[in-house]
């Protein structure tokens, strides 16, 4: 019998440490080559690591939780003198073969009771049912940011993995499923407190069961507030002079670069030159720590024929001209309605707009697009008596007014910052005049 050191193995190119997420034996136990003796977490995958040879195992020395560097000694094994790999033929009994000329077989796993697969799927079962287990991987965690799961849904989601562990393919089977446990209530928690059910009259009619966008919107929207503390700060903006130029070079505009001139484009470049000057509200959070992000990429809410809403992106907004700006915004506009918008056309914004004038609204209050830290909603440009300050006294004239609302997360945007970066595109907005060219 020899004494051999067991080694985190390597998980992939990239990957330089693990988390040890549970051993499937103990010190002492016998165990067999090819077996699965512990799980490991990293935060793109969840691996099973079999044991190199037959033997017991004498000592662990990196227990559950604990991070480990690729190529650590996690445990001590004294290998057996017999190293043949024991199989069952057709009838259950073992037969053996030598190690050299058998194939690797499938890593064997742990069976899993009914009361935490099967059973679980029902959505009685994801109300009422929670993991035990509260340890979540770093993988599963990636996961649960992509699909915006909180670690309540999480709870309800019925965990295949060692001890009530969840898999990377529970997470996914989850999802696949449609989530039936998205809007279940609160699972009660261990003060013994539980939501209480008010048997509400929901009323009746005809039922019609969300879409899978429509429930992903809803998820994000509580997702954001439930993570960002939401203020919103006002301010109305003149865009008389904004409407005036516009109406005077959307005809030559469009003559000389065959695109539309509407009103998204030039508020995505002031915007983004307002984004540029506060750089600090183009930050994500991320634990602790704040992100300023490199590039200004301008999300527009933008409504679809279903009438759901999907966030296409201008990407750098704030290196382009208008001409760029408009072209990109009409043709992310178009495939919106027509349903061909890409992945990457929809990802990676840093910031908002969301013009909810288009619906005839005076003013909104949006919910943050996460992971951003603030969204800016303009309402319907609306022509009305303002009193205007002039040298030889004040005057009564008709100007065409907007309001601008902007919420903003409260945990990294005070009222300062948030009320100054308003400021800047209204100044933005009211800043057009003649003498600006096409």
């Amino acid at each position: 019998m020899s004494s051999i050191e067991f080694k985190l193995p390597k998980m992939g190119e990239s990957i330089t440490e693990g988390t040890i997420i549970n051993w499937l034996v103990n010190e002492g136990d016998i165990i067999e080559k090819d077996q699965i003796i512990l799980e490991v977490a990293t935060d793109k995958v969840d691996s099973e690591v079999a044991s190199p040879v037959n033997g017991t195992l004498v000592s662990i020395e990196a227990q559950a939780d604990e991070v480990v560097q690729v190529g650590t000694v996690i445990a001590h094994i004294e290998a057996s003198d017999d190293q043949s790999v024991k199989e069952k033929n057709a009838s259950g009994e073992k037969k053996e073969t030598k190690a050299a000329s058998t194939e690797p077989k499938a890593p064997k796993k742990k069976s899993v009771s009914t009361s935490k697969s099967a059973s679980a799927s029902t959505s009685q079962s994801y109300t009422l049912n929670k993991n035990q287990n509260t340890y979540i991987s770093p993988l599963i965690q990636n996961i649960a940011i992509d699909y915006h799961i909180s670690y309540e849904e999480l709870a309800r989601i019925p965990a295949t993995g060692h001890d009530g562990r969840l898999r990377k393919s529970d997470v996914f089977k989850y999802v696949e499923e449609g989530r039936p446990a998205q809007f279940a209530q609160s699972v009660p928690e261990a003060s013994g407190f539980q939501v209480p059910d008010l048997k509400l009259d929901k009323g009746k009619g005809e039922i019609v069961k969300m879409d899978r966008m429509r429930q992903m919107i809803a998820d994000h929207m509580v997702y954001s507030k439930h993570t960002s503390p939401h203020v919103t700060a006002y301010v109305e903006a003149d865009l008389t002079e904004m409407v005036n130029w516009r109406n005077a070079h959307k005809k030559p505009f469009q003559d000389k670069y065959g695109e539309r001139l509407t009103f998204t484009p030039l508020f995505v470049e002031a915007v983004a030159k307002a984004v540029k000057d506060f750089p600090m509200i183009n930050v994500s959070v991320d634990g602790e720590n704040i992100i300023k992000k490199e590039n200004i990429n301008i999300g527009m809410a933008t409504a679809l024929p279903s009438g759901n809403l999907i966030v296409p992106v201008v990407k750098n907004a704030d290196t382009k001209d208008l001409k760029t700006i408009a072209a990109e915004v009409n043709a992310l506009a178009e495939k919106a309605r027509n349903n061909k918008l890409k992945h990457e056309e929809t990802s990676g914004s840093t910031f908002t707009i969301s013009n909810v004038g288009t619906f005839g609204s005076l003013m909104g209050t949006p919910i943050i697009n996460q992971p951003e830290v603030a969204i800016l909603a303009t309402g319907i440009i609306k022509k009305g008596a303002e009193v205007i300050e002039y040298e030889d006294g004040d005057k009564i004239e008709i100007r065409s007014m907007m309001y601008l609302s902007l919420s903003f997360d409260h945990r990294v945007v005070d009222g300062f910052l948030g009320g100054s970066f308003l400021r800047r595109v209204a100044d933005y907005f009211e800043d057009f005049n003649e003498e600006r060219t096409i």
